[in-house]
Formats: structure tokens, C-alpha cells, sequence
């Protein structure tokens, strides 16, 4: 599995301890930013993530900010993408099973930091189900009516 992450000065804290988590589970990813904790403009790192995710060079993304709200409305203008803003486990491991969610957004100021890598150690092992689901991804997408 290959992780795009990234976030703003919001969510820059917790994208470290992320990054340290991936290590940890080996899971190989990339970081698109930022870089250090001063203000930027979220859109300009949901926007690479999300783009990255949907064109397959990278199976999942992760975004971060200040609330999480941002990023995910930024992230899913991107066709193919399904951006889930989650605040707890059960959310993380259902928006794989029946959503497909393929970036997560969390939101730093919103959950503490070991709830946040809780849910995404559980959002990264949570498989989609497939079946009825799949008709309603199809319907998404645009392939069925």
C-alpha cells in the first residue's frame, strides 16, 4: 500500500505522528507538505493528494487541518475521489467497508492525537465490502443509474 499525506499549519503536528505510524505498520508513503507549521492555504495540499490518489499512483490519501472540514471539501472536487471527514473508530472502519472512502481527513483541533492514529490505523485496515455497496460507489461515480 502506498499513502499520500498531507496538511496545513492546522494539522501539521499530527501529520508527523502519522508519518511515524505508517513507519511503524511499514506502510510506504509520501509528503506533500507542509513542511513546517506556518500558515498556508489548505487547498494547495488537498488538491496533490487527492489528484495523486485519484490517477492510482497512490491507494490511499491522508489529509490534515485545523478541523478537517476544509480538506475534505477541497479533496472531494476531485473526481474518483471519496473523501471522509472522521472523528472516531467506528466512522474510520465503516467508510471503508461501505463507502470506499479512499482519503481520510481528520481534523487536529477537533480529536486528540492518539484517537487520531487510532482511526487511522483502523481506516487503513478496514477492507471495502463490496456487494450492495458497490451499486451505490457505481451510482457515485457517475456508471449507474
Amino acid at each position: 500500500m502506498k499513502v499520500a499525506i498531507a496538511a496545513d499549519h492546522g494539522g501539521f503536528e499530527y501529520k508527523e505522528a502519522i508519518k511515524k505510524l505508517l513507519e511503524e505498520m511499514n506502510i510506504e508513503y509520501k509528503d506533500f507538505g507542509t513542511h513546517k507549521g506556518e500558515s498556508v492555504d489548505y487547498p494547495d495540499y488537498a488538491k496533490p493528494v487527492s489528484e495523486n490518489v485519484a490517477n492510482g499512483n497512490f491507494d490511499k490519501g491522508i489529509l490534515i487541518c485545523g478541523t478537517g472540514i476544509g480538506m475534505s471539501i477541497a479533496s472531494n472536487k476531485v473526481k474518483g475521489v471519496r473523501c471522509a471527514l472522521v472523528h472516531d473508530v467506528f466512522t474510520a472502519e465503516v467508510t471503508r467497508q461501505h463507502n470506499d472512502s479512499n482519503v481520510l481527513a481528520l481534523g487536529q483541533r477537533v480529536i486528540g492525537e492518539g484517537l487520531a492514529l487510532l482511526i487511522v490505523k483502523t481506516w487503513l485496515t478496514s477492507e471495502f465490502e463490496g456487494g450492495r455497496h458497490q451499486k451505490r460507489i457505481d451510482k457515485i461515480e457517475g456508471d449507474c443509474s
